[in-house]
């Protein structure tokens, strides 16, 4: 899954909108841990048991989030953020969200390609920075009635399970 900050993908076209997705998770800090970063933040300097909760925090957010852009059938997410808050006094909420997308990648000689883009498309079965599929490809998936599929040049595609 190709995950972005910026709201377009150099040398790709987005082909369908799938909406906004997020991970959410809320943390206590355990008591243990609390005590010994107090003690720490007396003298200063890093809180190495609060960082690591922090960091396992988001990484479990952007999961989630990546979990979600999958089901809606999206291969990258553009427009990604973090947002964190403090939920009482020792409640951390951790929220990662953005925007699930299907992009295309640009070949040779269309307009915005660039060098990884062309690469790509040179790629049989890959796209959009995805590594190549397993050796058994999972059985193929039977479109709902007026379902649109990723990658058909419709202009709006239709999404009759959102």
């Amino acid at each position: 899954m190709l995950i972005v900050t910026s709201n377009e993908i150099p040398g790709h076209c987005i082909d369908a909108v799938f909406g906004e997705v997020m991970g959410l998770t809320v943390r206590s800090r355990d008591i243990g841990s609390q005590m010994l970063a107090g003690f720490r933040s007396l003298g200063g300097g890093e809180l190495p048991e609060m960082t690591r909760a922090l960091y396992e925090s988001r990484q479990e957010v952007m999961a989630r989030m990546v979990s979600e852009a999958q089901q809606r059938g999206a291969n990258a997410i553009v427009a990604m953020r973090f947002d964190t808050s403090e939920m009482g006094t020792n409640w951390t909420e951790v929220c990662a969200y953005g925007t699930a997308v299907y992009v295309l990648p640009l070949g040779e000689g269309e307009p915005g390609a660039t060098g990884q883009s062309i690469y790509l498309t040179k790629q049989p079965q890959q796209g959009a920075g995805q590594p190549a599929p397993p050796a058994q490809p999972a059985p193929p998936v039977q479109p709902q009635a007026g379902a649109q599929q990723p990658g058909q040049s419709q202009p709006f595609p239709r999404q009759s399970q959102y």
